[in-house]
């Protein structure tokens, strides 16, 4: 049995190769070994793919609860200064007076 790579992504270790790349069935990433780029992974995106930057502004896409309180973070709620954070999926920012750190995933430019 072959040693296949583990996904750059998520670090999932069921990946396969399909013919052309491999693939990681937990998240979906298909990748070619060696051609992953660090600086790529070191980018913060948006949901759409849009890098961010700090002080921008942002919109959630989705209502999110916020863990240990009963605020939600409504959808279309508009955020500005963001700041990224070392974690590029992640950023810092400010809703109604509470500094909260959120998901990229569910933002958008």
């Amino acid at each position: 049995m072959t040693d296949s790579p583990k996904c750059p992504k998520c670090g999932g270790e069921y990946t396969y190769f399909d013919g052309s790349l491999y693939v990681c069935p937990d998240c979906t990433h298909e990748f070619n070994i060696g051609e992953e780029s660090e600086e790529a992974a070191d980018v913060a995106r948006d949901s759409n793919g849009a890098e961010l930057f700090d002080g921008d502004a942002v919109t959630v896409i989705k209502d999110l609860k916020v863990k240990g309180s009963s605020m939600v973070i409504k959808r279309g709620t508009k955020v500005r200064s963001i700041r990224l954070t070392e974690n590029p999926e992640e950023v810092d920012c400010k809703i109604e007076g509470s500094s909260i750190v959120l998901k990229t995933c569910f933002l958008k430019k």
